[in-house]
């Protein structure tokens, strides 16, 4: 995979609806058999998705890409995946990041997000990025790990 780090992020296109599955599926896959559950993600309208205007995705091909919901008082991390090819070239940094900066400008001061209890390397690095973690809930069979991130503006 080809991914500059300086790639863009830009909102994703029905045409881009293939590579935001096979990226998807690619990234929570290894994480079934963790939690014993098919992460929901991967179980996503993703074409619905890019047509509500949620989806962005940064490489070429597609290496990442997050799903993000306006709400009225924070922005809402849905999702954030990255090809297991591309890990460690900070397409999740820039991803994150992208995340900040469009919270920013919907003048939302918030972003909330929620992962996995048994995802543990996602509770290594959101606290990096300045997510804390505000309380752990069970929602039906998900064992869940709720973070905010307040944007200082």
């Amino acid at each position: 995979m080809n991914d500059h780090p300086d790639a863009p992020v830009r909102a994703a296109t029905a045409a881009d609806v293939p590579a935001v599955r096979a990226v998807t599926a690619a990234a929570y896959r290894p994480y079934i058999a963790r939690i014993g559950v098919v992460p929901q993600p991967m179980e996503a309208d993703h074409m619905a998705d890019v047509e509500a205007g949620c989806v962005f995705v940064t490489g070429e091909p597609v290496t990442g890409l997050v799903v993000v919901r306006a709400r009225p008082d924070h922005l809402f991390l849905d999702s954030i995946a990255v090809h297991p090819d591309a890990h460690g070239r900070g397409v999740g940094g820039r991803l994150l990041r992208f995340v900040d900066a469009r919270a920013r400008a919907l003048g939302l001061s918030e972003i909330r997000l929620y992962t996995n209890a048994l995802m543990w390397e996602n509770q290594k690095i959101y606290p990096r990025y300045g997510y804390e973690l505000v309380e752990r809930r069970v929602d039906g069979p998900y064992d869940r790990l709720h973070y905010r991130k307040p944007l200082n503006r």
